[in-house]
């Protein structure tokens, strides 16, 4: 979340920002409504404070009546001073509440924008595969080579999931293992963590309450099911103080994650869209100085993923209107499925700056003898599994309908070259 400073001493900077980001700006008005009636109680009740230990220090000089007099008075500002105390705490609440609906200020380099159209191009990377026969999408691939089961994911859980079966099921899980061991050599930590979080995690990294509606709650318990591994992963330092030499933290995990995708259920065919999908994550805690180069190294280790597959890929810079709730500045990954002809975002990385670490409670230390101060986090997938899966079906498909194995899997499959 913002600093409560910040907004408040910058509200038509923040007014701009949620115009640039497609936010309404009820949201700011009613910041500034509840903060403006706090700071009036809070003011008020400082000056009866004063009066009373100003009226304190002259009570015992005082004679029989005036003496009692005075008393009484303030006993009638002590109450005062209950009911507006009370009356504050209440509004401070409420402007927690506020300012958790508040997104984060992108940084200055984002490009402003209202839709993904007006994203920028960075990179393309890989040649486009060109194909002598017409090429199949990755359902009519999974489908023929019985390794995708729609029908009884759907039987089984319902519309939005799916099986993986036989070779489709071995090829997700050598993805999974590459993945992790690749981030582990590019030095980050490999974490197991829940695949239930609680609220105050879902708080933390900014999915809650914005995303509520798009994740699945465990009511009984007040737990929610993953949403990405980025929940569990940069809440497992929330409340913590941190040295300067353990930064930074640079930590990965595979967790299945699930979402809702309420209102989208139609959006997509196959497996491009689905309500429960497996997901290798990357997360970093780092200092606030150099943050954006920690984004460009995140997102290249990233890029490693679908360079090692051999996969036609390209990098978009996110606009304003574009960018996630919590994030300061984004690069999508987006993997080229010629069986549709599609590009398909498979990685999304982001700076947050100290939006997450204020929300989970996140800080470090410069030294031993100075104030705290809150880390900088960063995310990025590494990466969601299946439209990598489609981007391999699809771009590795043969003739024959048989689909080639990268190179890059074929340990992780027992040196099997192909699925037919």
């Amino acid at each position: 979340m913002l600093d409560v400073d910040v907004i408040r001493k910058n509200p038509e900077q923040i007014r701009a920002m949620l115009r640039n980001r497609n936010y309404s700006e009820e949201t700011l008005e009613q910041f500034l409504s509840v903060d403006g009636e706090w700071r009036r109680l809070v003011e008020e009740s400082n000056q009866l404070k004063r009066q009373r230990n100003q009226v304190a220090e002259q009570i015992p000089k005082l004679k029989d009546e005036e003496k009692r007099k005075k008393i009484a008075e303030m006993k009638e500002v002590a109450n005062r001073i209950g009911e507006l105390d009370a009356r504050a705490a209440s509004l401070e609440e409420s402007r927690a509440e506020v300012v958790l609906n508040i997104p984060n200020i992108p940084d200055a380099s984002v490009p402003i924008g209202s839709s993904s159209a007006e994203n920028l191009l960075v990179r393309e990377c890989g040649a486009k595969r060109h194909f002598d026969f017409t090429p199949k999408d990755h359902i009519a691939i999974g489908e023929d080579l019985d390794i995708l089961d729609f029908k009884r994911g759907s039987k089984v859980a319902g519309s939005g999931f799916y099986v993986l079966k036989g070779d489709g099921a071995r090829l997700e899980r050598a993805m999974i293992n590459f993945m992790l061991d690749l981030h582990r050599n590019q030095g980050y930590q490999e974490i197991f963590p829940p695949v239930v979080v609680n609220r105050a995690a879902v708080i933390g990294t900014g999915q809650y309450p914005k995303m509520k509606d798009d994740m699945y709650w465990c009511e009984r318990d007040d737990l929610w099911l993953n949403p990405t591994a980025e929940v569990p992963l940069t809440n497992l330092l929330q409340d913590e103080i941190l040295e300067l030499d353990q930064l930074p933290i640079y930590l990965t995990a595979y967790l299945p994650s699930f979402r809702r995708e309420a209102g989208r259920h139609a959006e997509m065919r196959g497996i491009i869209r689905v309500h429960e999908f497996n997901k290798v994550e990357m997360v970093k805690f780092v200092v606030p100085e150099g943050s954006y180069d920690e984004l460009e190294s995140l997102t290249n280790d990233a890029e490693d993923v679908f360079r090692l597959l051999g996969l036609p890929y390209h990098v978009l810079l996110l606009c304003t209107g574009d960018t996630g709730f919590a994030s300061a500045k984004t690069y999508d990954i987006e993997v080229h499925a010629p069986g549709t002809d599609m590009w398909l975002e498979c990685s999304s990385c982001s700076c947050f700056t100290d939006f997450q670490a204020r929300r989970a409670r996140v800080k470090f230390r410069r030294e031993p003898h100075l104030k705290s101060e809150f880390v900088y986090t960063l995310n990025g997938s590494g990466v969601a599994l299946p439209r990598t899966m489609v981007g391999i079906l699809e771009n590795y498909q043969n003739q024959d309908g048989s689909v080639t194995v990268p190179e890059i899997l074929r340990p992780y499959m027992q040196g099997q070259e192909t699925i037919s």
